[in-house]
């Protein structure tokens, strides 16, 4: 078993861009935790026309009990909140991430922040801590980067995505999600894996952690320890990192 904790998954089909049936993201599952993860968060996007309505949070419930049943790791659910208005008059606790007092919200791709701060600042009051995904492929960042900082000196979890570490979505990405890591405002290494051609691995990721920023440093950001989650070390993983290394 490996030690990965992996907080932003779509491996549940829930009616967004992620995995479409049960059998592919059991396919997906397996495929992550082949790589070495351990516990994986299902988190289905909460998007301002696609909200969580009765019906649906059922029907991914009942998807999510089928998907963890043959995953092959702990299948754990959460949300990914796309900030909207009504969430500032909503009980945030409904989205939490399984098992922590952690919610998964991104900043939005285009435009103001603005809105983002004020749902998390709501989230403090209800006792929840914000996971902030993957700024490092968000327009705001990319045109502003001290404002991750500005959100990690808040006591706010930045999330990057591995695959901005090993340069899936460009240089300016990858440079930028580096930079957020050297500087030590990231919290989480997440797949965000969607599909087989985006699929929820974190090993290469790892391995270009282990390297540029060492052992210690690098299994922090993946281990789930910035949540209060761990799983049992993979020695084979960590032994295949330090040759990496070497």
């Amino acid at each position: 078993m490996g030690f990965f904790v992996d907080v932003h998954s779509h491996v549940v089909p829930s009616g967004d861009d992620g995995a479409q049936r049960v059998v592919e993201g059991r396919g997906l599952c397996r495929e992550a935790a082949a790589h070495g993860t351990a516990i994986l968060y299902a988190t289905p996007h909460v998007w301002p026309h696609l909200t969580l309505t009765d019906e649906r949070e059922r029907e991914i419930r009942t998807n999510f009990a089928e998907v963890a049943e043959q995953a092959g790791l702990e299948l754990r659910l959460g949300f990914e909140l796309t900030p909207a208005p009504p969430l500032l008059e909503q009980d945030l606790r409904r989205y939490v991430l399984e098992g922590t007092d952690a919610v998964l919200i991104e900043v939005p791709f285009t435009g103001s922040a603005d809105l983002l701060i004020e749902i998390c600042e709501r989230m403090e009051t209800q006792g929840l801590r914000p996971v902030i995904a993957h700024p490092e492929r968000t327009q705001p960042v990319l045109e502003r980067p001290s404002l991750a900082r500005d959100l990690a000196e808040r006591g706010w979890l930045l999330q990057v995505n591995g695959s901005s570490l090993t340069a899936r979505h460009g240089p300016g990405i990858e440079a930028l999600a580096w930079g957020l890591v050297d500087d030590g405002l990231v919290s989480l290494v997440g797949s965000d894996g969607h599909r087989g051609t985006r699929p929820a691995w974190l090993h290469d990721a790892y391995a270009a952690a282990f390297v540029r920023v060492g052992e210690t440093q690098a299994r922090s950001l993946f281990d789930g320890s910035a949540i209060g989650v761990t799983a049992t070390p993979d020695v084979t993983l960590r032994e295949r990192a330090r040759s990496a290394r070497l």
